[in-house]
């Protein structure tokens, strides 16, 4: 089934999974995710295990993709606290304003490493909530920033995408040598 680190409980007594993070440049992140259609007991313990995996790893998103699960689905926390989770079920944007945000934007499947990546600053998502139902959200900072960066996961794409092909064979050698010695 799907890859799975650790076992355990919460606190309202549903068994959750911290999930393995797949890391670039594994080729299951080039993955295009597909719709879901089930939103079913399955699906809400899916997103307790996204959630789990994200706060255990110190992240703010979390697409499924980077679990190697191809579903269109993301979680995301960019509260102070890390108490505030959204999930985005078949989630898309569009740019409500053409203003670009330069951020540095870092990645749980390129750990250790951070680039500058120019988005726009203000973005309209149209998602679903693990119930199914719709919904639209206007975004803007850190949090439209969030969205398109995982939006970009469950399209096959990634941050290293964005920046110039040395700096991303650079990347690229430095994890695939941490891989190897693990």
């Amino acid at each position: 089934m799907y890859p799975i680190k650790l076992l355990h409980t919460s606190t309202t007594g549903t068994l959750m999974a911290l999930r393995t993070i797949l890391e670039f440049p594994d080729l299951r992140l080039r993955t295009i995710a597909t719709p879901v259609t089930d939103f079913g007991s399955s699906l809400e313990a899916l997103i307790d295990d996204m959630l789990e995996t994200m706060y255990s790893a110190g992240g703010i998103g979390l697409a499924a993709t980077q679990i190697d699960v191809h579903q269109r689905i993301l979680v995301i926390d960019v509260s102070e606290d890390r108490n505030t989770p959204q999930v985005f079920v078949n989630p898309t944007f569009t740019i409500s304003d053409q203003e670009n945000l330069d951020y540095d934007e870092g990645c749980l499947s390129i750990p250790g490493f951070y680039e500058t990546i120019s988005r726009p600053k203000t973005v309209v998502i149209h998602s679903q909530d693990q119930h199914g139902k719709h919904f639209h959200l206007e975004a803007n900072g850190i949090l439209a920033v969030c969205i398109q960066h995982e939006i970009d996961h469950l399209d096959g794409k990634l941050m290293v995408d964005y920046i110039s092909r040395l700096k991303r064979d650079r990347i690229r050698s430095k994890l695939e040598k941490k891989q190897k010695a693990l």
